[in-house]
């Protein structure tokens, strides 16, 4: 079951219809993840799964931005070895939810905020909205799900490009490379991903579910031949100088100089 109290960096709505509505809720920090949001997004897409009063589940996040990735101001899930086992279980999660999902994005989406937002079913975005896999900015690989899920949305050299780079994409520019659905005005995005949730809570659930189950069981395939080896590599990052120097460089805000060690 979907319990609120069980959450609380994510603030959960549900609405008469069968539509969920779970807001990433530290905007203050834009919805960066600390080790609570990391606990909650790996059991959200369970919960809402298990929940027979759930027929569709939105993700959006509150205030300017949906989530800019990871908490690196010392709030952070850190390195920790259940911080990985949660790491995968939020793709897996995310795969494995028999229930349509719809992100709603406003402002930035960010390493595993982008991650999150592109794994949905459907993904709608504001026009003013940025996506970024930033892990490579931190000296760390996009182990957590984004060499999964960006090289099946936009193709494998694009893709390699963004994550080595973590270079930021426009919505408009990020709907032409496949990455997002549809694009809305600023301010519309919920409200869109809303209309389309209700649309889908209406419809046939079994058919609904038939319809995309089979498409995530080989997206899940895919993710169980990459994650254990990207995870495995971005935990190496951690212990390395540039890790250590890019998270200095966050705090102290300035440029990392960054030595390949």
């Amino acid at each position: 079951m979907l319990d609120p109290a069980a959450y609380g960096a994510i603030a959960l709505e549900r609405h008469a219809d069968g539509v969920v509505v779970a807001t990433l809720n530290r905007p203050a920090r834009l919805n960066a993840v600390d080790a609570a949001m990391h606990r909650e997004l790996s059991t959200l897409p369970y919960d809402a799964d298990r929940d027979p009063d759930v027929r569709v589940l939105v993700i959006t996040g509150a205030g300017r931005a949906f989530c800019a990735g990871g908490d690196f101001s010392g709030d952070g899930p850190g390195g920790s070895e259940s911080m990985w086992g949660e790491a995968r279980r939020i793709v897996d999660a995310m795969l494995e939810c028999r229930k349509p999902v719809v992100s709603a994005v406003n402002g930035y989406a960010m390493g595993l905020g982008a991650t999150v937002a592109l794994l949905c079913d459907v993904v709608v975005a504001a026009r003013s909205a940025v996506f970024a896999d930033t892990h490579v900015n931190m000296g760390i690989g996009a182990g957590d799900g984004g060499q999964v899920i960006w090289p099946l949305l936009m193709g494998v050299n694009r893709a390699k490009y963004y994550l080595m780079t973590g270079d930021r994409l426009g919505a408009e520019e990020a709907e032409r490379l496949g990455l997002v659905t549809f694009v809305t005005d600023d301010g519309q995005a919920l409200a869109r991903a809303l209309e389309i949730a209700r649309r889908l809570a209406a419809g046939p659930a079994m058919a609904i579910s038939a319809s995309k189950v089979p498409i995530n069981h080989w997206i899940r395939a895919q993710a169980a031949q990459i994650l254990p080896l990207s995870l495995a590599m971005e935990e190496q990052c951690f212990r390395t100088a540039d890790a250590a120097e890019a998270v200095a460089a966050f705090q102290e805000k300035r440029p990392p100089h960054f030595t390949g060690r």
